[in-house]
């Protein structure tokens, strides 16, 4: 489900003119000891883990299923619940460059998208604004990864969340950024289906839920974009 190809075509995101496209940022790896890995979770509720009764989330399951010898790995969840891209964008500047100074290594995961529908941010906007995350890391140095958000209980809205997911999938492949789907594979989904009919919003899952999805992050490049 990685969507990484090599950035061919100009940019369609912006509202004023094009984007450069800029490919992830690339790391030479050091020859003795081990690497110094510090990567921020960036995103709304699911990265938080909002609805899961042990507080794990996708985020820490993953986070404890990604272990080498040569790795020391610092990990930070960044989920704020309710924000919008656009809210991530604005706060991504002053909350990581903190976390990951000193590291060897800068790496940054994004989830979000379902909040831009339910607040009736326009799909350009969202690509846009996923965008503009993305070249900034990759000019700063830091690689990034990006997750989709899963179906929600609601048809109307995954009908719309599946076009934004389709969009998300585009503009990370324009930058070689590996892409995670999460919305296909778990529409219509026994367990997630039950996951969130037993939930208070039909929205956030619970911690059988949240393995659904550190399954698929897991096995979808993870372990290729942190060179393990």
């Amino acid at each position: 489900m990685s969507n990484a190809h090599s950035p061919t075509h100009p940019s369609d995101e912006g509202d004023g003119g094009d984007l450069e496209f800029r490919p992830s940022a690339e790391f030479s790896v050091p020859a003795d000891g081990p690497r110094d890995v510090a990567i921020v979770f960036l995103g709304a509720s699911m990265v938080a883990g909002v609805g899961d009764p042990k507080g794990q989330g996708w985020v820490t399951r993953v986070v404890g299923r990604t272990s080498h010898p040569d790795l020391e790995l610092t990990a930070y969840n960044l989920g704020v619940r309710g924000q919008t891209s656009g809210d991530v964008l604005a706060r991504w500047h002053s909350e990581c460059p903190p976390r990951w100074k000193d590291r060897g290594e800068k790496r940054l995961v994004v989830q979000v998208g379902a909040n831009d529908i339910a607040s009736g941010v326009t799909l350009a906007r969202h690509r846009l604004n996923l965008a503009n995350i993305l070249d900034e890391a990759a000019s700063t140095g830091v690689s990034s990864f990006v997750v989709s958000p899963p179906p929600s209980s609601d048809p109307a809205f995954n009908d719309k969340l599946g076009v934004l997911v389709e969009s998300q999938a585009d503009v990370c492949a324009r930058r070689s950024v590996p892409f995670v789907d999460c919305f296909r594979p778990l529409l219509g989904h026994d367990q997630w289906r039950s996951e969130l009919a037993a939930s208070h919003d039909g929205h956030h899952p619970g911690q059988a839920g949240y393995g659904l999805i550190a399954w698929l992050v897991l096995h979808n490049g993870w372990n290729d974009w942190l060179r393990i």
